[in-house]
C-alpha cells in the first residue's frame, strides 16, 4: 500500500485537506485520535508511561491527559520520552490499519512528522500551508485558545519553509474553493503515482 502523510502547523488545515481526500474514498488515519485510543487500551503503553511519569499518568484505567501535558509541556526531554513510547505504537497500528485497507493509497495526518523523524514511512509527504495571521485565527476559534498560548505552539513547530522544504508536496490553504481545487489535483496526482507499476 502507497503511504502518504499529511502535515503542517497548527490552523493550517491539515484535518481539512484530509477530509477532502476522504470525500474521494481514500482512506484516512488520524494519528492523534488512535495515539489517545492507543494509550487509553494498551496495558504495554500504559506500564511504560507509568515508569516514566509516575502512577498519576493514570486515573485507574484512564489516562490523565491533564497531568500529561502539564509534565511534557515546555519539557522537550520529557515530550521526547512519551513520542519514543507512543510513535513506535502509532506506526505499528497505522501499518496494520493500511494493509487492511482498500485504493492505490492511504493518508495519515500527523502535526509532528518530521519533528518526530516519521517520514522515512511514507511513500509521499504533503505539508499544508496558510499565512501565520490566518493560522492563529483559525486556531484560536477551533481550540478557545488565546493568541499566546497560540503562538506557543507555533514557536515549538516547524517553519512553513522548512516543513515545505522537506516534503514532495505542498499546498497552501487560504480560500475553501482553490483548497478543493488544489486538493482535486493532489488526488489525481498521488492515484497516478500509487498505480502499481
Amino acid at each position: 500500500m502507497y503511504k502518504v502523510a499529511i502535515t503542517g502547523g497548527i490552523g493550517s488545515g491539515k484535518s481539512k485537506v484530509v477530509e477532502l481526500l476522504a470525500q474521494r474514498g481514500v482512506a484516512a488515519y488520524d494519528s492523534d485520535s488512535r495515539a489517545k485510543a492507543l494509550m487509553a487500551s494498551s496495558a504495554e503503553l500504559r506500564t511504560k508511561i507509568i515508569e516514566c511519569f509516575g502512577s498519576e499518568a493514570y486515573d485507574g484505567e484512564v489516562l490523565n491527559r491533564r497531568y500529561l501535558a502539564e509534565r511534557v509541556f515546555n519539557d522537550k526531554e520529557a515530550l521526547a520520552k512519551l513520542n519514543a513510547i507512543v510513535h513506535p505504537a502509532v506506526m505499528a497500528d497505522f501499518e496494520r490499519w493500511a494493509e487492511e485497507q482498500e485504493g492505490n493509497y492511504v493518508v495519515m495526518e500527523s502535526a509532528i512528522l518530521f519533528e518526530a523523524g516519521l517520514e522515512g514511512a511514507f511513500d509521499a509527504t504533503v505539508s499544508v500551508m496558510a499565512p501565520e495571521e490566518l493560522r492563529l485565527e483559525r486556531a484560536m476559534r477551533r481550540d478557545g485558545a488565546t493568541e499566546e498560548q497560540i503562538r506557543e505552539r507555533m514557536r515549538n513547530q516547524l517553519s512553513d519553509e522548512e516543513r515545505c522544504d522537506r516534503s514532495t508536496f505542498a499546498i497552501v490553504n487560504i480560500e475553501l474553493d482553490d483548497l478543493e481545487e488544489d486538493v482535486e489535483q493532489l488526488h489525481r496526482r498521488l492515484s497516478y503515482d500509487s498505480q502499481p507499476r
